[in-house]
This record gives structure tokens, C-alpha cells and sequence, in this order.
């Protein structure tokens, strides 16, 4: 694309002061760097995914308030995880990190391994147990 040709389109990261470098070609075809303020598609697109993520996050607060799952699950989703990434990061097998969503589980979860968990969520054991006073989003 060339440098004129470089979207500017109004975007909610451009109120972070945010541009985005991108590649463009000059008028001696030559390649430089050209700062953009957005790109609506990738705006659009940006803005789908942050709307799923906020859901998954409702959606799981709605579940341990509930007393489906335990609190585990609604840390998961506000930090953007999957259970693999979460089982690497406490160093445990998926099947067992699993099984900590169930609320009769978690109860029985050693000091140790809630201290874990609140370490990779950075937040108390406490806070860990109780997601009564949290909102939907972080």
C-alpha cells in the first residue's frame, strides 16, 4: 500500500494515544514505516473479541455464583487463559486443574496449592475464595 493509502480511521485505542506502525511504500517505491490511527475491519474485529471475552467472563461469574464452578474458573476467563495455560503455569496435569472447578474440590484445596493460584491470578487466597464483590470485568 502506499504511504497515502495508510488507514487513519477513528479507532477506541487511538483515546490510548495508540498508532500502530505499518509498512507502506513511498513515492520512490521505496518501503518505510507509517504510523496508522486505525483500521474500522480491525477495529470491528478487535472490538468483537473483546465483547466474547467480557461474556466468557459474565458467564463465568454467573456460574460460581451459582455454585456450578468454583472461583478458579472466573479468574481463568478475566485473565484470558485456557485450562493448559493455567495447568503450565501452577505445574499441574489439566485433568486435576479441572477438577479444582468443581466447588466441592476447591473446598478441600490445600493452603499451598490456593496460594498458587492466587499468586498466577495476583490477588489474596480471600479474594481467590470469594468473587462476590468483583465485576464482570478487571
Amino acid at each position: 500500500m502506499k504511504r497515502e493509502e495508510v488507514p487513519q480511521d477513528k479507532s477506541n485505542l487511538e483515546s490510548a494515544h495508540f498508532r500502530e506502525l505499518c509498512y507502506a511504500v513511498d513515492e520512490n517505491g521505496e518501503y518505510v514505516t507509517e504510523h496508522s490511527t486505525g483500521w474500522n475491519p480491525k477495529t470491528i474485529a478487535l472490538d468483537n473479541a473483546i465483547q466474547e471475552i467480557n461474556e466468557r467472563v459474565a458467564t463465568a461469574r454467573q456460574r460460581v455464583l451459582s455454585g456450578e464452578r468454583s472461583p478458579l474458573e472466573y479468574y481463568m476467563e478475566l485473565h484470558k487463559m485456557d485450562v493448559g495455560i493455567l495447568a503450565s503455569y501452577i505445574g499441574l496435569w489439566q485433568w486435576r486443574v479441572k477438577r479444582h472447578f468443581k466447588p466441592s474440590v476447591f473446598k478441600r484445596l490445600s493452603a499451598k496449592i490456593l496460594q498458587k493460584y492466587a499468586d498466577i491470578f495476583e490477588v489474596t487466597v480471600e479474594e481467590l475464595k470469594n468473587i462476590e464483590g468483583k465485576g464482570n470485568c478487571a
